[in-house]
Order: structure tokens, then sequence, then C-alpha cells
């Protein structure tokens, strides 16, 4: 290849600009054109294409959020809109695109891969639900950004001897949830891959409570539902007073952790690679610190599994 394209799409992640700057300069390093695609697909479509150079991508590996903007882009859920987007592409002599995203950013992909035009994915979101990868660009930071939040909150339960309830990003994933949690110490997690009955959330509560202890912390993700409500049912069941904050986007910004750099780098160089030796329609990720790919037409298809072993272990670290 000569020419390719990088855009990303969907929600921002931290270690998203980590990630454009690998596949820039990697494809540089193999005398390979590199063109941004800026405002994601719905960009693509508009032409909001431009060539970028070495200097294009300096002193950006620490900042969160993506230099090429993001949206979403009803009109690329269409064939017409996708091949706008394809022949944008081609009028430029571009002939593989890596994405960086979420799984609708790889839904995108695989539209593309479909219409005969070599994509590869890069998993770049903090839900940490892409298949085929142990770890997403983006969670770390994100992770890492909660048990902040959970540390300070902390204090202020300590000393008003309350319960707090803090809702968690996630979309229909728990992994914040369950890694915050764990790291956290909170009492109780609840993620939308496992039931839970309130009558055990309420029986933990009053076994902390007779032992002597004055503060609980309620982790709980936005799959599983709004903790403002499960607050308010909380409450009705147990008369303690309760709190709630719902931490929100501040989770999705901030530099990223050296992790994430590091593996945004690993990610991108890789799909650069791939696009190199001709084989477009990949998903790279990372399992057991080694580089892996799938088809991206298939990756989509296996469920998101949460870990049990370490859900089972914090009810067990929580008693």
């Amino acid at each position: 290849m000569k020419k390719i394209g990088v855009l990303t799409s969907g929600g921002d992640s931290p270690g998203m600009n980590a990630a454009i700057r690998a596949v820039v300069r990697k494809a540089i390093f193999h005398n390979i054109e590199v063109y941004g695609v800026y405002q994601g697909y719905q960009g693509l479509i508009n032409g909001q294409i431009k060539k970028l150079e070495l200097g294009s991508v300096g002193d950006i590996i620490h900042r969160g959020g993506t230099m090429l903007y993001t949206s979403r882009s009803e009109e690329f859920k269409t064939a017409e809109g996708r091949q706008k987007g394809i022949e944008q592409l081609k009028s430029l002599g571009i002939e593989g695109l890596v994405v960086i995203g979420g799984d609708g950013s790889y839904r995108g992909a695989k539209k593309l891969t479909e219409h005969g035009f070599p994509c590869v994915g890069v998993p770049g979101t903090i839900d940490n639900d892409i298949p085929g990868t142990d770890f997403t660009i983006g969670f770390d930071t994100a992770l890492n950004t909660v048990i902040d939040a959970i540390d300070k909150i902390r204090d202020t339960a300590t000393s008003h001897e309350r319960t707090y309830v803090i809702e968690v990003m996630g979309r229909h994933a728990g992994d914040i949830a369950l890694w915050s949690g764990l790291a956290g110490g909170a009492e109780t997690i609840l993620i939308p891959e496992a039931d839970y009955d309130m009558n055990d959330v309420v029986s933990r509560l009053k076994r902390g409570h007779d032992r002597g202890k004055k503060h609980s912390i309620i982790i709980v993700a936005e799959g599983v539902g709004s903790g403002v409500d499960f607050a308010k049912e909380l409450t009705e069941a147990t008369q303690l007073e309760t709190r709630v904050s719902v931490l929100g986007y501040i989770q999705r910004g901030g530099s990223p952790t050296a992790f994430d750099r590091v593996l945004a780098s690993r990610l991108g160089a890789r799909a650069v690679e791939l696009l190199i030796e001709g084989k477009g329609g990949r998903s790279v990720g990372i399992e057991n610190n080694k580089l892996v790919d799938y088809d991206i037409l298939e990756i989509l298809e296996r469920p998101h599994k949460i870990e049990e072993n370490m859900y089972q272990l914090s009810k067990e670290l929580s008693i």
C-alpha cells in the first residue's frame, strides 16, 4: 500500500491520540502516506480528509480525547452513505483504513470491509467490551479515574457515616464497575452480566452495620440501571441515609496512563503492519500480553464476557 487513512469514531477514550500517532509514524517509517479523516464516519462522507506528517502527531501521546475529533453518523448507516465514504477515499488513492473506536466503529469498519474496502479495527473504548482483546484503549485510564473518585468519596462517606451509591459508565459491560469496585473495596458491585438480589444487598449492609461499620460503597454499572433509582430503592429497604454520585463523562477524559499509551502504540503499529501485509478486514487486540488479530467480520459475533472469578472474589472479600 502507498496510502492509508485513519479515523476515530464513537465515544472518545484516553489513548486514541497515542494510537493515531503510532499509525502515522509507523506508516511513514515504511514510506506510506497517511491521511487523517476528521469527524469520524460523517467526516469520511463529507471528505474531511487531510494528509498527516510526522509533525502532525507531535506532542499528542499524553493528551486525552482525539485530535481527529469524533461524531456519530446516521448517514453512514445507509449503503449510499458508505459508498460516498469509499469514493472519497478512492479519490485520494487511499487503499486501506485504520478505524479506532468501539463496537459501533467496528460495525462501520465491518460494513466497509463487506463493500470490498480493507479496514483494520483498533479497539478504543473505555468500556472494555470489544471481543478478541483483554483490554481496550482507554479502559485503564478510566478505571484509575473511577478509583480516584471512589477513594475521595469514601473519605466523605466515612466522615458522615453514610452509604454511597456510585454509578459508573460501561453501557452494557460491567468491566469498569467490577474492576473499580474490587480495587476500591466496594461492599457491593452491580453489573449487567449478573443478576442481583436486593435482599442480599440489604443483608450485606446490615451485617456490616451490626459489626460497627458506619459507611458503605456500592458500585452500580449504568447497564444495570440508574444509580439514583437504585439508591431510592435501597433507602426504602434499609432506612439508611444514602447519597448518590454519578461520575459521568469525567471517566472519558484525562491524560492516558502509561499502560494505555503503550497499548495504543502497539495496537496502532500492528494495524499498519496488517495493511502492509495485505490483510484487511482484521481486528487487532492483545491477549496474554501478545498481539493478536481476528477477522473483523466475525469478532462482533462473539459475546462480551465478564471475568466471573473476579466477580466471585469481589463478593468473598466484601463480607
